[in-house]
């Protein structure tokens, strides 16, 4: 039977959607499953404030009145007059493996960018480059933290099919943090902090953060940030959005805030507990159950895994060794939660100085994953 392709615009297809994204991995054990109700609040504007400066569309693939496939169309208008282009992004790219799912589905959207005015076809990636970005094409065998996507193999070829061609690629390392501290680290530190009149503000709640700081803990964030691949300056909407979702979910021991002798913010470093064991229990559904599984996995005192979100340093003070400082303050938690691995997260190929900050650990690059593009 011939694909039936149909644009979401209704509640259930959204929930639709949001559930095949969990339901074609349920029997693959690296998977870690999405919160449904943040995956459909993703695509509603109340919810997601990237809808100030984007526009989307959901489309979903059937054959015999079963789903097959899913996709989401993106134009973030400020992001393509920042870089130049006329991009429509795809991403929540999902389908079995079948060459003809993959192909109309990508058609789908490639179609509605047109349609727009766009010229080239962009993905996998979100809103913004806050959003799951980049498809997975080595490291399958290893578990998917919260924090990154996980695809099957198979997507890959489908991409190549379809002539997508490279356009960025991510690595992604693990590190064992149950070492001493690398002598190289602690030395830069005290130097750094010597010569730059640095010091690191230790926070212990989002409350204290909020009233010490505000908003310059997030703008501070948009200004490292402002080189990065697809990157957006964030809306203040954007930026309260942020702040109320993440920061009350962090454990403050692994906020580092790094400020000069104005204490102004110039580099700030965090990470989580790596939650997804939690999340696969309960299979993506906060209620009845998941909320505390998952409340007890970001409490924990004691950790196996650990997810190294960001690390973000002022652009007049890259180069500086800010990241050492950061680091150094950091890594005895690491020992002191018993972390057997810490994961990095996606860091751009290019972006060396931030590998090296890493590479001065038992470490190994476990994965790599890619974006695309490809003229429409």
């Amino acid at each position: 039977m011939a694909i039936v392709i149909q644009q979401v615009k209704s509640w259930w297809q959204n929930y639709q959607f949001a559930k095949f994204g969990n339901d074609l991995y349920k029997d693959c054990k690296e998977f870690c499953p999405h919160l449904l109700l943040d995956e459909m609040n993703t695509f509603n504007p109340k919810h997601n404030p990237s809808y100030d400066v984007c526009e989307s569309v959901q489309y979903l693939a059937y054959r015999d009145g079963k789903i097959v496939g899913r996709i989401a169309g993106i134009i973030n208008h400020v992001a393509n007059e920042q870089w130049g282009v006329k991009k429509v992004r795809f991403g929540w790219i999902d389908f079995i493996d079948d060459l003809e799912v993959s192909r109309a589905l990508l058609d789908a959207v490639a179609a509605w960018g047109k349609s727009k005015g766009m010229n080239s076809l962009n993905g996998p990636v979100g809103f913004t480059d806050w959003d799951y970005e980049g498809l997975l094409i080595e490291g399958f065998e290893y578990l998917a933290p919260m924090a990154s996507l996980y695809n099957f193999p198979y997507y890959e070829k489908h991409m190549e099919a379809y002539g997508l061609t490279k356009e960025n690629d991510w690595i992604e390392m693990q590190i064992d943090p149950q070492c001493e501290t690398p002598e190289r680290v602690l030395r830069i530190d005290k130097l750094v902090r010597e010569r730059y009149h640095l010091r690191v503000d230790k926070v212990h709640s989002s409350r204290e953060l909020v009233q010490k700081y505000g908003m310059e803990y997030m703008d501070m964030l948009d200004e490292a940030y402002q080189k990065l691949y697809n990157f957006q300056p964030m809306t203040q909407r954007q930026k309260e959005h942020y702040k109320n979702v993440y920061f009350p979910l962090l454990n403050f021991d692994f906020v580092t805030i790094v400020v000069n002798d104005k204490n102004e913010i110039v580099g700030v470093g965090l990470g989580m507990p790596d939650v997804s064991h939690a999340m696969r229990r309960c299979k993506g559904r906060l209620f009845p159950f998941g909320w505390i599984r998952l409340l007890r996995a970001l409490k924990a005192k004691k950790m196996d895994a650990f997810d190294l979100l960001l690390i973000g340093v002022r652009p007049d003070y890259q180069g500086m060794g800010v990241n050492a400082v950061i680091i150094a303050e950091q890594h005895p938690y690491f020992r002191q939660y018993e972390i057997k691995r810490v994961e990095t997260t996606s860091i751009m190929e290019t972006n060396t100085r931030n590998i090296a900050n890493w590479e001065m650990f038992p470490h190994k690059q476990h994965k790599r994953r890619r974006a695309y593009q490809k003229s429409i």
